[in-house]
């Protein structure tokens, strides 16, 4: 007796709906991966805003001295002498490199850029964590160096290289420790700290690691 034939499966796969170009559905549709994209890619830049943010304020936890706190004029000597001429080597490297009279490269352009930015932004009044203060310094010892939101809980002072001797407040800071401080206001050296140190004596290779985290990629 020959076997019995097992019948074919007559299922089909489903086929994936198609709607007319100008139907409602298809608009529907179109507009809400539009606003995916639109998320996805605010999303990307805030990533990438917020790593850099968290990159600055690194070097500036990495300027925290091993104990107590900065002068005034050690926070501005380590903008001058370490911040702003941290790509300096790069730069004259990038400018050595380049024969007489082939245009700039685009990572030497982008260095100068760089520079020129933060150089104007030191001029005219540039915001920094207040390394001169006790409890901000304490409070941003504990920084776990990639929260950037933490760095809401700190005391930010505006200094100038046009005024290296007076800061004033620019953020009170948000931790509760920082809240029964004085409102912001023109302060001079002696508000902000009562020391006589002398300038940053730290090389620059103290702030390598974090050095060459900023601004990204060059080349």
């Amino acid at each position: 007796m020959a076997p019995s034939k097992t019948p074919k499966s007559t299922s089909r796969p489903k086929k994936e709906k198609v709607f007319h170009p100008d139907s409602r559905k298809a608009g529907q549709l179109s507009r809400v991966q539009l606003r995916k994209a639109k998320l996805a890619d605010a999303a990307s830049k805030r990533t990438k805003k917020h790593s850099a943010q968290a990159d600055v304020y690194g070097f500036f936890y990495h300027a925290i001295p091993p104990e107590g706190t900065l002068s005034l004029e050690e926070l501005h000597s380590i903008i001058s002498n370490v911040w702003l001429t941290r790509h300096d080597d790069e730069l004259e490297q990038e400018r050595a490199a380049r024969r007489k009279g082939r245009p700039k490269s685009t990572k030497e352009l982008k260095l100068e850029e760089i520079k020129l930015r933060e150089s104007e932004q030191y001029r005219t009044g540039m915001d920094v964590p207040d390394l001169t203060h006790e409890a901000t310094v304490k409070l941003f010892r504990k920084w776990d160096q990639t929260e950037v939101a933490y760095i809401q809980l700190l005391r930010f002072i505006r200094i100038s290289s046009v005024d290296p001797t007076s800061a004033v407040i620019s953020k009170q800071g948000e931790h509760h420790s920082l809240k029964e401080s004085v409102p912001p206001q023109a302060i001079d050296e002696a508000m902000v700290t009562d020391r006589d140190d002398t300038l940053l004596t730290e090389p620059p290779s103290r702030f390598a690691s974090t050095m060459m985290m900023m601004d990204g990629p060059l080349s």
